[in-house]
């Protein structure tokens, strides 16, 4: 399988995930349960520069190369941010630079009607985290 065809196929199985959920009550539910399910961010990496700017939240967002692919992890103290962030690193985290690029988590977005119910912080806050993502992958 092509990198290419696997990331289509994580898209494929979000869309489908959110799409078995009724409500967005149910998806809200379902999004702060993937952010409860990363792995808690040592105090030592809750730095500034790790720091997410233009998020209302704290959110922190380690940036690990290993060769051409970028690992990421991520943390924020608040439940909806968290699992925002665990959306991104299921898109995103283990992938190569050119992969990352050609990924529009914002269609993602669309495409399981996340984008219509986030608030304008919100939308604020993930397209801070998305932009450095892509910045880390431009890099």
């Amino acid at each position: 399988m092509t990198a290419q065809s696997d990331i289509n196929t994580e898209i494929d199985d979000i869309v489908d995930e959110f799409d078995l959920l009724g409500d967005w009550e149910e998806r809200y539910k379902y999004l702060i349960d993937m952010g409860k399910a990363l792995p808690d961010m040592p105090e030592a990496d809750r730095t500034d520069a790790n720091k997410v700017k233009g998020c209302v939240s704290q959110v922190w967002l380690v940036t690990e190369p290993q060769g051409d692919t970028l690992v990421f992890r991520a943390d924020s103290d608040a439940h909806i941010v968290r699992g925002l962030a665990a959306l991104l690193l299921r898109l995103y985290s283990g992938r190569a630079r050119k992969d990352i690029l050609s990924v529009d988590a914002r269609e993602v977005l669309r495409r399981i009607g996340l984008d219509e119910h986030l608030s304008p912080q919100r939308s604020n806050g993930l397209n801070a985290m998305i932009g450095r993502i892509r910045a880390a992958a431009e890099a």
